[in-house]
C-alpha cells in the first residue's frame, strides 16, 4: 500500500486560500485526489451544512481553521475576543459532525483531520484565547475519533507550530532576526518545518495508510512541543 496515494479520493479542503490551505492543496492532487477547495469562513452557523449539501459525498474533510492570533495578556482578554477565536475554530466542529457523520458512518468509510495547533499543548505567554480555542479543537478530535473508530470513521488532529505558513510566519516576521534567534532557542530542529512537510504529513493521514489512527493528535513543530 503507497503512503500517500489518494488517487480516487474525494477531499473537502476548508479556507483552502489560508493558513496551510494552498499548501494542502498542492500536496494533496500532487498525489492524486480530486480536492474541493472551499474558502469561506462559518461563522455563519448554517455555512458547514451548506457546504456539505453542495459538494456531496466525500472520503475525507480537511478542517484547515486558522484565524491570525491575537498576543493580548489574559488580564485584558475581552469577550469579544475570545468569542471570535471559539466562533472561527471550535463551533464549526460539531456543525460539520451532524452533516456528515451520518453518511460516513453508515458507508463506514471516512476521514476528517484537524489543521490544530501545538499552542494548545505547551503554554505560550500572551496566548490565552488562541491556545484554549485550539485546545478545545484537540478534545473534540479526541472524543469524536473514540466515538466514530468502530464505524470505519478516523478522526485525527495535526498540532502544528513553527510551520511555514503565510497566516502565521509571513515573509517579513521570517525575516527578522530576533524571530531566527528564537527559532534556534525555542526549537530544536532549529528551522520551521516547511509547509510541504507538514502537508505531506497530512496527505498521509489522508491516506488508508493511515487507518489505523484514531482520535489522535500529531505534533508536527520542529520538537517544539511532544
Amino acid at each position: 500500500m503507497a503512503l500517500c496515494d489518494l488517487t480516487g479520493k474525494r477531499i473537502l479542503l476548508t479556507q483552502a486560500d489560508a493558513f496551510m490551505g494552498p499548501a494542502l492543496q498542492q500536496t494533496l492532487q500532487r498525489h492524486g485526489a480530486e480536492v474541493v477547495a472551499d474558502t469561506r469562513d462559518f461563522l455563519d452557523p448554517k455555512a458547514p451544512e451548506q457546504l456539505v449539501n453542495e459538494v456531496g459525498t466525500i472520503d475525507v474533510l480537511l478542517l484547515n481553521l486558522g484565524v491570525p492570533a491575537p498576543s493580548t495578556p489574559a488580564a485584558l482578554v475581552e469577550d469579544d475576543e475570545w468569542g471570535l477565536l471559539f466562533r472561527h475554530m471550535v463551533d464549526p466542529l460539531p456543525r460539520f459532525a451532524r452533516a456528515l457523520l451520518p453518511m460516513m458512518t453508515e458507508r463506514q468509510h471516512g476521514k476528517i483531520i484537524l489543521m490544530g495547533s501545538a499552542s494548545a499543548l505547551r503554554g505560550m505567554k500572551r496566548a490565552s484565547s488562541y491556545s484554549a480555542a485550539r485546545g478545545a479543537q484537540l478534545a473534540w478530535v479526541q472524543a469524536v475519533g473514540a466515538e466514530v473508530a468502530s464505524k470505519g470513521v478516523q478522526v485525527n488532529a495535526i498540532a502544528q507550530n513553527f510551520v511555514d505558513n503565510p497566516t502565521y510566519f509571513p515573509a517579513d516576521i521570517q525575516a527578522n532576526p530576533a524571530f531566527q534567534a528564537r527559532l534556534q532557542r525555542e526549537v530544536p530542529l532549529g528551522r520551521l518545518v516547511s509547509a510541504e512537510e507538514d502537508a505531506s504529513f497530512a496527505a498521509y493521514l489522508c491516506s488508508d495508510a493511515a487507518n489505523c489512527f484514531v482520535g489522535q493528535i500529531f505534533p508536527v513543530c520542529g520538537g517544539w512541543s511532544h
